[in-house]
This record gives C-alpha cells, structure tokens and sequence, in this order.
C-alpha cells in the first residue's frame, strides 16, 4: 500500500469516526413491545432504530417498527431509557414520528438529499440484530429509486446504498459526512449483498411535519411514478430556470387523474403553480397540506419529434 492510499484510508476512518461520535448520543434503540391479541399468548416483541431531530424530543423511525404496538420504549447510548408515545405513521414513506419524554440533549440536523452524488460517503448508525449502536458505512449506490411500501403505495425518489444494513437498522439515519442526515434506513434485500434502500431526508421531512402538525398525512392522488432528472442544460440556461432537475414521470397509471387528465410517460414536470419543482418531495408537498384536492397547472417538458416541448396542464387529484 502506497503513501497516497494510506492518506485516503486515514482519511475515510477518519470521517466515518466522526460521525459515529457526532450522531450515536442522539441514535435510539426504539423498543417494541406489541399490542396482545385475545387468546395468542403474551405479547410478541420487536425492535428498531430511530433518531432524535429536535431538542424537544420528536424522533423519527420507521413506520413498520412501530407497526401494531402496544408500548414503545427508546434507550440512548448514555443508558437513557424513556417511554416514546407515538405521534403519527405514515405507512405511504414508511415514516414514523415519536415524541420521547427523557431523552439526551443531543439531536441530529437534517441535511438535504437534493444535491447527493452517487459516490459520496454515507454511514449508518442504528440496532442490527439487537446488537446496540452499531457503525456501517459505505457510498450512495444509485437516487431515484422506488420501493413498494406496506400501505401499497410506491416510496419514490428512495437513496440506494451499500451500506451493511440487517433487522434492527430500520428507522435509523443514514448520515453524511458532515454528519447531517440525509436519508431514513428503510429495507434491505435479503437475497442481495450492497443493496440498502433509505427514504430520502428531503421526504421524510415533509412527512414528520405533516405528522407533527396534523398526526397524519393526507394527499391527493396523481397515479404516476416519477423520479428526479437533470434537465437540459440549455434549457435551463436560455429559460433562466432557477433549479437544475426537475421530475420525470416514468408511469402513469391506467384509470387515474393523471392518465384522464393527459399526462404521459416521459413528460418531466419542472413548474407547479408557478412554483419550481426540483424532486419528488416538491410534488408531494403540492398534493397534500392546503393543495389537497386542489387542481394543479404543472409546467412540463414533453419529448415531440425528439426535442423537449413546453406543455401547460390542469390535473385535478384523486382523492
């Protein structure tokens, strides 16, 4: 091993050790003890991770951690151990909000998952296998992906690492190195060696404060798949666009709002209501809260005649 690759080792060890010491205080090994149904016996146990991501204690997890509880309790690395009430779930991004009674005073900002590159460094730290406080790291495999989630709908713009994740990280953070959160671990594939999936941070945002505020989230319902995409540069450029990718549907679903209305497959959004959109969670955000229900004018680009035409088009959500 030469000089420079012992530099880039150091290097490495030294940031993932950094955020290991930054965000374990604030990492939770969320407990599960399961509501006991009549004549079944004692209640089952389970067990996931979560994190605290405001100094008042709100954390999130995973919605299928918390899936069918009858208590919740949360223990820290500093031998904290607390009841957590839960505030909300949301089954659609796999995204849970609890809010913890004594907790340490540690918590962990949330980054942002719009300028990730695959490549970069992302570490995980959560309870793999009731082992507590585990360390894992790896690189951000691929963005965009998409998961079917236990509520039916698929989990867009989801981040793909190869990060070592087993039963037990869920719900635990998938951090950069500056130690800021960019994503919450969601699944593995079992029959996969480097296929890790976490929920973009950007999303789970949306969805803890849609929890927060309301204890659920409602939303119209579109009937795409879509995925973020760079668009053209000149584009970009000769219209002074103010963000660099917009969201491109993939799929439009027979039968729904999106399908009646005239959206296709390819069509990439880039507006809604005057309002740029950069990702997915920008469309999301439009679909739910005070947009419920609203029709929506979705600024688009549309492959004709193999360039990229400007399209104005009213869709109105399902419900």
């Amino acid at each position: 091993m030469g000089a420079r690759d012992e530099f880039i080792l150091d290097s490495y060890s030294a940031a993932v050790t950094q955020v290991a010491h930054t965000a374990s205080p604030a990492v939770a090994h969320i407990k599960v003890r399961k509501a006991a149904q009549r004549g079944n016996g004692p209640a089952a146990q389970g067990s996931g991770s979560g994190f605290l991501f405001t100094p008042d204690g709100f954390t999130i997890t995973n919605a299928h951690v918390v899936e069918g509880a009858g208590e919740l309790r949360a223990a820290f690395a500093d031998g904290t151990e607390s009841v957590a009430r839960l505030v909300g779930t949301d089954a659609s991004t796999d995204i849970a909000v609890l809010r913890i009674e004594s907790h340490p005073s540690a918590f962990l900002p949330l980054g942002s998952s719009a300028a990730l590159q695959p490549g970069q460094l992302a570490v995980a730290v959560g309870n793999p296998l009731g082992f507590d406080f585990t360390v894992t790291a790896g690189i951000v495999s691929a963005l965009g992906r998409s998961l079917p989630s236990r509520g039916g709908r698929m989990i867009e713009d989801v981040i793909q690492t190869d990060v070592a994740l087993n039963p037990g990280n869920s719900g635990g953070p998938l951090l950069d190195s500056a130690a800021q959160v960019i994503g919450v671990n969601t699944a593995v594939i079992p029959s996969a060696q480097g296929l890790s999936f976490a929920v973009a941070i950007d999303t789970a945002r949306w969805v803890a404060g849609e929890l927060m505020r309301h204890g659920a989230v409602r939303r119209g319902k579109l009937g795409v798949q879509c995925a973020a995409v760079a668009l053209p540069r000149r584009w970009v450029r000769e219209n002074e666009w103010p963000v660099a990718t917009g969201v491109r549907v993939v799929e439009v679903v027979a039968g729904s709002a999106a399908a009646r209305d005239g959206l296709r497959s390819g069509d990439i959004l880039v507006g809604c209501d005057g309002v740029p959109l950069a990702q997915l969670s920008d469309l999301l955000k439009r679909l739910a809260g005070e947009g419920y229900g609203k029709p929506l004018l979705l600024k688009l680009l549309r492959p004709v005649a193999g360039t990229l035409t400007p399209f104005y088009l009213t869709v109105t959500p399902g419900g």
